[in-house]
Parts: C-alpha cells; sequence; structure tokens
C-alpha cells in the first residue's frame, strides 16, 4: 500500500503555511501506512550545509554531539527536534563528520544533508510522527511526506520514507523494484553507499548517481524508466523543484492538483481535499512513464 504526499509552492505567501498543509494530507493518508512516516521539507536557504541526525533519544543525540565536537574541534549551531537535531556546518567539513560518525557513534546515524533540506521521520501513526517533530509549525518552498505499510520488510525507523542519498535530493516510493539487488551493487562500484537494505533508497541513490554524471532531474528519471525493474510511483525533491514518475503500467493510485499558487500530489484524492482553492484546481492523473517537474530558482 504505502501513500504517498507532495505540495510545491508557486506562491511564497503561501510558505509559512507548508507545514500545516503538508501534515493534514500526511494524516490523511494514514490507512495506506500506518506503520511508520517520514517528510521533508525545504525551508529557506542556510549559509552553511545541515546534517539531519537521527539518535535513539534526544540524551544519546546530545552526548554524540558532545562527544563530536570534542573529537573534531568544533563547535556545531544545533536545532533539537524529538529524536532528530539538525547541526550546521561548513560543508568542508561533511566528510570528516560523516566518518567521526561511521566509526564513533555507530547509533547516530545521518538522514539528509543539505542548505535547504531537512528530513524527520519514525515509526508510528503518521499524525503522531508529524505532531513529534512539529511539522504544522514549519514553512518552506516545497516538501514530500510518504506513510508506510511494511508488506517485504520489518517495521524500523531506518525503513520509513524519505530516503536521502546527495544533497537536498530525496525520494518517497510506492511499489517494488525487482533488480534493486543488482543495482545497489552497480551503484556501489561507482563509489555510492547504502544504510539500509530498502529498494527506495537503491532508486534515490540512481538518481544521485545519473546526476553526478551530468543529467538533469528530469534527464535522470526519464533513464530510471530502462533502468529500473518493477512497478513504482516516485515524488522527489531537489534544492529547487519536485517531480513525479509512474512506471508505464502505473498500477499504484496517483492524484494531482494544480493552481497558480500550487501544485499538490497524494496517492487519493482525499489528501488534497483541504488545500486552499482545491474547488478550481485542475485535477488530473499522471500518465504513465511521464515525467512531471516543476521548479523555483
Amino acid at each position: 500500500m504505502c501513500g504517498i504526499v507532495g505540495l510545491f509552492l508557486k506562491n511564497p505567501q503561501l510558505e509559512p503555511q507548508l507545514g500545516a498543509l503538508l501534515a493534514s494530507m500526511l494524516g490523511t493518508m494514514t490507512d495506506r501506512g500506518p506503520d511508520s512516516a517520514g517528510f521533508a521539507v525545504y525551508g529557506s536557504a542556510a549559509e552553511d550545509l545541515k546534517l539531519t541526525l537521527r539518535g535513539p533519544s534526544e540524551a544519546a543525540l546530545r552526548a554524540g554531539i558532545a562527544a563530536l565536537a570534542a573529537a573534531t574541534g568544533r563547535s556545531f549551531p544545533v536545532e533539537m527536534r524529538d529524536t532528530h537535531a539538525v547541526l550546521s556546518m561548513p560543508a568542508e567539513a561533511e566528510g570528516e563528520i560523516r566518518t567521526w560518525l561511521r566509526a564513533s557513534a555507530p547509533g547516530l546515524d545521518v538522514v539528509s544533508a543539505g542548505r535547504r533540506m531537512e528530513i524527520y521521520k519514525e515509526v508510528g501513526l503518521p499524525a503522531a510522527v508529524a505532531a513529534r517533530f512539529d511539522l504544522a509549525g514549519m514553512a518552506g518552498s516545497h516538501g514530500i511526506g510518504h506513510t508506510r505499510m511494511a508488506t517485504e520488510s520489518a517495521v524500523t525507523t531506518d525503513g520509513a520514507h524519505p530516503f536521502s542519498t546527495g544533497t537536498d535530493e530525496c525520494l518517497v516510493h510506492n511499489g517494488s523494484l525487482s533488480n534493486h539487488n543488482d543495482l545497489r551493487r552497480r551503484l556501489g562500484r561507482a563509489g555510492l553507499s547504502f544504510s539500509t537494505q530498502n529498494d527506495t533508497e537503491v532508486a534515490a541513490g540512481y538518481l544521485t548517481w545519473r546526476m553526478r554524471e551530468g543529467a538533469s532531474l528530469r534527464q535522470a528519471l526519464e533513464a530510471s524508466l530502462d533502468d529500473l525493474d518493477g512497478f513504482f510511483t516516485f515524488v522527489v525533491g531537489t534544492e529547487t523543484g519536485f517531480a513525479v514518475l509512474r512506471d508505464p503500467i502505473a498500477c499504484k493510485p496517483a492524484v494531482m492538483a494544480e493552481t497558480d499558487d500550487y501544485v499538490a500530489f497524494g496517492s487519493e484524492y482525499r489528501a488534497l481535499v483541504g488545500l486552499p482553492g482545491i474547488a478550481g484546481a485542475t485535477v488530473f492523473e499522471p500518465e504513465p512513464a511521464r515525467v512531471y517537474v516543476w521548479e523555483r530558482h
């Protein structure tokens, strides 16, 4: 099953409402995915890089961050949100910090990296997850979310979406990829690494690899139609944009709505009914094997 939601704001005046709108959409998709939930929000661009970390508790996060600061001789502005923390740092420090975390703090995971993007995810009902991180209080230009029904793996935070393998890039997915293990090996030889066995993380890594090779987001998604086997709906976030792709068979439900103020995605129309101006929106089902991209610069 699983549920996907996404909201891309064309009108900057709506940015203070992004989190509240996305939280409502996420909660509506509870019965499509009650096991875990997650979301990515693209807020104002920070001068430094932001690493979002996840730990088993706030206390463990604080202890790990203190140890990191002592070991590296750096101080980090930190924003705590329940089991997650957002650290700000110069971009050139990212490699050093990731290396230390892998070696010395195995209980702390890097969830995302970016100047604009923050990702939060946990096990639990979508509304409860959104409330834990105060999604309703967040502002930004766009965001995506996912409610998971784990049919092929354990119910864990590691398995929750979104997945991010590149700076300010993330992906949520409804469906199943049949060739993800082979693709994981190929991407590993290209220098990518993965922290879970989830096929969605491989799909995110594939897009990251394609774009590192010079492809645009649209070109990377078009190439995925040839390279990824299975059935899927992808909603992708980048620093400037928002994209949607369904596989050629398109057996997973999807609906979109567009107005002068926003573009919205939901696995079902009921996820969109609370949006402002929805009665006058152009509502449509995204076509199979067609890439849809919206961007703000």
